[in-house]
């Protein structure tokens, strides 16, 4: 038979000790001191031992109590980082919000207008590739999500086209002239490892996979280091340092991708979207983005004219 140690008993066990006595602990805990008491008296039975030795002016814990006491700080400590992570204070709305790993230098922009607009929204935020961030979205693990592709398939989100994003090829990795280019790509599936090897077959440019991983951080590296070509974002080279490509016969990168704000419906607090769209816009200004037109209005992925 299993038993559970409750965090209430073991807080009640750390309220004594830390606060010299019974009545003391019950103030800072807010509940009665029978109530403290009842509490030790269930963690004594629990331990078929008495949990103090001696009490009243002169509280003393006996050897097991000791012993328990090192465990119930830990486990109040873990409950505590527990809760702080997962569940909002009183008058806070949690909120999941993922970011493309290409658009995250929008990100100090974005937290600063979210945090001045609504000061009530807790906010968790996740970096990653957009076709791992549209599948959080999916499953819920995620409240919106800027993503580097156009609108989820997930019938039940909402999206919003902030514009296309210029594409550029980086790295210049050393080769002979009849070698396949090397490439740096982020692994499938990926909408623009995709469209790359399209554009470099329509081309006639054989290519190999040279290097491949799920992190920005190292395709930016096997660019660097001459491992090889990757396609990023057209102004990588003032972000992140790259070397644009010198490569004969290369074609032009990719066509412009859409950056889309998708949303979970329903998941967002009021305001949000308005005050998201318009802290992304403004992030987004140093960035190579067309305008995505006149219809870049919020409407469901089925209706989109991109999906």
């Amino acid at each position: 038979m299993r038993h559970d140690l409750q965090i209430n008993r073991l807080r009640a066990l750390v309220a004594v000790v830390e606060h010299g006595g019974f009545r003391r602990a019950a103030e800072a805990l807010h509940i009665t001191q029978p109530a403290v008491s009842q509490q030790i008296r269930q963690l004594s039975g629990l331990i078929k031992s008495p949990v103090f030795a001696a009490t009243g002016r002169e509280m003393q814990l006996s050897p097991q109590g000791e012993e328990l006491l090192e465990y119930a700080r830990r486990m109040v400590a873990l409950n505590d980082e527990a809760v702080a992570r997962f569940v909002p204070e009183a008058g806070q709305v949690l909120l999941s919000v993922g970011v493309t790993s290409q658009l995250a230098e929008v990100l100090p922009e974005f937290l600063r207008r979210v945090n001045r607009g609504l000061p009530q929204v807790q906010l968790r935020v996740r970096t990653g590739v957009s076709e791992v961030l549209a599948q959080q979205l999916g499953s819920g693990q995620l409240d919106a999500a800027l993503l580097l592709q156009a609108a989820p398939p997930d019938p039940g989100t909402d999206a919003l086209e902030l514009g296309r994003m210029r594409m550029g090829w980086f790295g210049r990795p050393a080769t002979r002239e009849r070698d396949p280019l090397p490439l740096a790509l982020f692994p499938a599936p990926c909408t623009l490892r995709g469209l790359v090897g399209e554009v470099l077959d329509d081309a006639g440019v054989p290519w190999r996979v040279a290097y491949e991983g799920p992190e920005l951080i190292g395709l930016r590296s096997a660019a660097k280091a001459g491992l090889g070509m990757t396609c990023l974002i057209a102004n990588g080279d003032e972000l992140w340092g790259l070397a644009r490509t010198a490569h004969a016969g290369l074609p032009q990168p990719p066509a412009p991708l859409p950056v889309t704000l998708a949303l979970a419906p329903g998941a967002a607090p009021e305001g949000f979207v308005r005050i998201a769209e318009k802290a992304f816009r403004q992030a987004l200004q140093g960035y190579p983005l067309e305008s995505a037109g006149p219809a870049d209005t919020l409407i469901p992925t089925g209706m989109s004219s991109h999906a």
